[in-house]
């Protein structure tokens, strides 16, 4: 159906920047909402940036706003998250995911999304 792997994770320093890159293969015409979910220890998966396959609409977390932004290659078959003046508070582990259905509805809740990668940690520190 899909896979998605993710890359780009790290250690920087608060004030920093990653990007994050997520490659879906297999039948990509599935991921009509593409996201990313992050995770921290002893906290639950919340939500943080998506985006739609027909028309790159983009939707944040407040906690995101003006600091990062999710975007998708032309073939709409990778997906990036450039994050920008990082905190200490982004540290997580951060999962690539995608979902066949297309509406908006539910976009910010997990258990919405089909498909997950095995996520990759991000560690900044302070």
């Amino acid at each position: 159906q899909v896979q998605l792997v993710e890359s780009g994770g790290g250690l920087v320093q608060a004030g920093g920047s990653l990007r994050l890159s997520c490659a879906a293969s297999g039948r990509t015409f599935l991921t009509y909402v593409m996201g990313w979910f992050r995770q921290a220890p002893g906290k639950e998966r919340e939500f943080v940036a998506a985006i739609t396959r027909s028309d790159d609409t983009t939707y944040y977390a407040d906690s995101v706003k003006g600091r990062f932004t999710i975007s998708r290659d032309n073939a709409k078959t990778t997906m990036y998250l450039q994050m920008n003046n990082l905190k200490p508070e982004d540290t997580a582990v951060y999962y690539c995911t995608a979902d066949p259905t297309r509406t908006i509805v539910n976009m910010r809740v997990h258990a919405r999304y089909a498909y997950w990668g095995q996520g990759t940690q991000v560690t900044v520190s302070s």
